[in-house]
């Protein structure tokens, strides 16, 4: 394993997943006036998802991580192409896949962090510092 790159790449997955894991108005309030794409939201997934691949190979995650990551990745593969067309705000609220895809999240999160409960990522386009 290359430590620090894989470590950080670890981290950023494990982060990643957390929006995916938190309550629907937890995740609507982090949205907030963005509009982000479901598309966008899936193809993110499936970049994380894509990435435990290579980091479980190097010994970042384990078998049963992995056994996580691909079971996000199937569920989110599944969705319908015509429902990923819209706002993830929308598809929040109205696809029931979402709900599977958190309940998918929270279980690799407390496996691998010991809780589901994680700090979410910072809103894209937000200063480090809150400005």
């Amino acid at each position: 394993m290359n430590d620090l790159g894989d470590a950080k790449l670890r981290d950023w997955s494990l982060h990643g997943l957390a929006l995916f894991a938190a309550d629907t108005p937890d995740q609507l309030a982090w949205l907030g006036e963005r509009d982000v794409e479901t598309k966008e939201v899936v193809e993110e997934v499936q970049l994380i998802c894509s990435l435990a691949e290579g980091l479980t190979e190097r010994g970042a995650f384990g078998p049963e991580d992995l056994r996580g990551f691909r079971a996000i990745g199937r569920r989110v593969g599944q969705i319908d192409a015509a429902c990923r067309v819209g706002l993830w705000a929308d598809a929040l609220l109205t696809d029931p896949a979402w709900d599977e895809v958190r309940l998918l999240a929270r279980h690799l999160l407390l496996t691998t962090q010991g809780d589901w409960r994680q700090p979410l990522p910072r809103p894209m386009g937000a200063h480090p510092n809150g400005r």
